[in-house]
């Protein structure tokens, strides 16, 4: 029994050496992986050294109050809302969502609050459900 008791103390110690020598070449392996990667990207994207920002100086300026008669609307100016409503005054029997979206190019969660914030003014009205109309 103990020659058998080296025997397999001996292929222990020969499997446990194998191991730690895969171990490091497992750990080399790694090293250059990594090492590839980072030369990719620096060649991928190199640094560019930006010149340093300079420090913006804040003006105070003084905020106009328009009288209540020129706020009026903004409906017939080049805005969001006005574009929406021009688009919605042309149609005939009423613009869909996707006709809207179509003509003005806008994403339709800002189509959404345009569309809100027209009916609050009492510009539009739904028509049925997604079709909107002037007042």
């Amino acid at each position: 029994m103990p020659k058998l008791e080296e025997e397999l103390q001996s292929v222990l110690n020969s499997i446990s050496k194998f191991l730690v020598s895969l171990s490091t070449q497992v750990d080399n392996l790694q090293k250059q992986v990594n090492k590839l990667q980072e030369d990719k990207q620096v060649k991928l994207a190199p640094k560019v050294e930006l010149a340093p920002k300079a420090k913006k100086v804040k003006k105070k300026t003084e905020v106009k109050k328009i009288p209540a008669s020129k706020k009026a609307s903004n409906v017939n100016q080049p805005t969001l809302l006005g574009a929406v409503y021009n688009v919605i005054k042309r149609s005939r029997n009423g613009a869909t969502i996707e006709k809207i979206i179509e003509k003005t190019d806008i994403a339709p969660k800002q189509l959404s609050n345009a569309l809100y914030k027209l009916t609050k003014k009492n510009k539009i009205a739904a028509k049925s459900r997604g079709v909107y109309i002037k007042k």
